[in-house]
């Protein structure tokens, strides 16, 4: 969350950075309520501590009068009403600390002053990769290509879960689980991050320290286990950065990597009916994700990183990409800056965005307290956490398929995934 006290020194700059989202009238009437709320949060903080001590004072006076043998009954009166009064001052203080954080809650990062201004029209190309390939024929489109080399089966996992949820079969599966394990390895082998295997269930908490709760649940896009108090993870960024959620950590520690697979799921409740063929939209989807905690100072380089050790995974499979700059209105809720990784497929005519580069700044660790100290000494401080999709696997193999496709029918397997896969081509079954 943004930190209260930039929002009291100056109002019209973080103002003015969330109008770079498109959401000015919204955010600005949030931005008032929080300072509103702030002002009297201090007023009865100040009123409280001037009770307190005039209580303080008023005791002894009346330990002086009982001594001296006189009547204290004025005074103990007056402690009496004090103490009334800081009980009501503490009630109100937890109502309006309470109203703070249920606003606060809801107000995206601030935008880092590199982004554009504006929404998805003004994302900026920043560069490519690569050259679509020249077709000798019309190229198909994945759910054709999947269906007949029976890597996929789209009816069949509807029957079992409803539309949105995949089955995968044969040649589809292995290819599911080689990506997998491809992605992994090249992320702990070259790229420095520690593999973790986290749970597929969070609170709320963790979702709170994420970002995802209040917004991502409140828009009806999380899969909730009420009875249980649990939620399905949409990305395994929530269970990597809750891993060190409430931790002081000693500044050796950083940089921290981890990276994960999991399975997401996302109910996508404001995308009903948009991209449903194929892959393309999905509830359940694999992903391979990289976290990382850093310093302040070194969190925009790490994003550099991060970035291109999403673009190398595409880079071995031969994949045309674009790296695009996000616009404002087109950052995610917790993100200061966002790049997205799309690639060409071919089938489908279109680029596909396969991977989300993020830095967060210190807005998931101010929600989830994770800090560092540092140096010996030194005043903890928030770091700064970072995400990215290394990769999704749904349109990753959307592009495999559309780019990969032979005149005949059959799919060349990039030579980098031969090895996991055992073969050097898809073919019909």
């Amino acid at each position: 969350m943004i930190d209260v006290r930039l929002i009291r020194q100056d109002p019209d700059a973080v103002r003015q950075r969330l109008a770079a989202r498109g959401k000015g009238g919204e955010t600005s009437a949030a931005i008032e309520r929080v300072l509103a709320l702030d002002a009297e949060r201090r007023a009865l903080i100040g009123e409280g501590d001037e009770l307190k001590a005039r209580r303080n004072a008023v005791s002894q006076q009346v330990g002086e009068r009982r001594r001296r043998g006189e009547s204290a009954d004025d005074l103990i009166a007056e402690t009496r009403t004090a103490g009334d009064r800081i009980r009501e001052i503490d009630a109100r203080l937890r109502e309006v600390e309470g109203a703070v954080e249920h606003e606060l809650l809801r107000i995206p990062n601030l935008v880092d002053p590199s982004v554009p201004e504006g929404g998805e029209e003004a994302n900026v190309v920043v560069r490519t990769w690569g050259e679509p390939r020249a077709f000798g024929f019309a190229p198909r489109p994945h759910w054709e290509i999947g269906a007949e080399l029976g890597l996929m089966d789209l009816a069949g996992g509807a029957k079992v879960a409803g539309s949105g949820f995949p089955a995968y079969r044969g040649m589809g599966a292995r290819l599911q689980r080689a990506l997998i394990n491809f992605f992994l390895d090249l992320h702990t082998r070259e790229h420095g991050y520690t593999e973790v295997e986290p749970p597929f269930l969070v609170t709320r908490e963790s979702m709170q320290g994420t970002g995802q709760y209040p917004k991502f649940v409140e828009d009806g896009d999380a899969y909730e286990l009420p009875e249980d108090g649990l939620y399905l993870v949409p990305t395994s960024e929530v269970p990597l950065v809750n891993l060190l959620r409430d931790e002081l950590l000693d500044a050796g520690r950083l940089p921290t990597r981890f990276t994960a697979y999991s399975p997401c799921f996302r109910r996508e409740a404001g995308a009903a009916g948009k991209d449903t063929r194929g892959l393309l939209r999905l509830h359940q989807f694999d992903k391979v994700e990289l976290v990382r905690f850093e310093r302040p100072e070194h969190s925009w380089e790490a994003l550099e990183e991060m970035t291109g050790h999403a673009e190398r995974v595409l880079q071995l499979l031969g994949l045309p990409y674009r790296v695009l700059l996000l616009a404002g209105g087109d950052t995610g809720f917790g993100s200061a800056k966002t790049y997205d990784l799309e690639v060409w497929a071919p089938g489908v005519d279109r680029w596909l965005e396969v991977s989300s580069a993020s830095n967060m700044t210190d807005f998931q660790a101010r929600r989830a307290s994770i800090r560092y100290r540092p140096e010996p000494g030194a005043r903890p401080e928030f770091v700064h956490t970072l995400n990215a999709s290394g990769l999704a696997l749904p349109r990753t193999v959307i592009a495999l398929l559309e780019n990969g496709q032979q005149e005949d029918g059959s799919v060349i397997v990039p030579e980098p995934l031969r090895p996991y896969l055992g073969t050097d081509r898809l073919v019909r079954p």
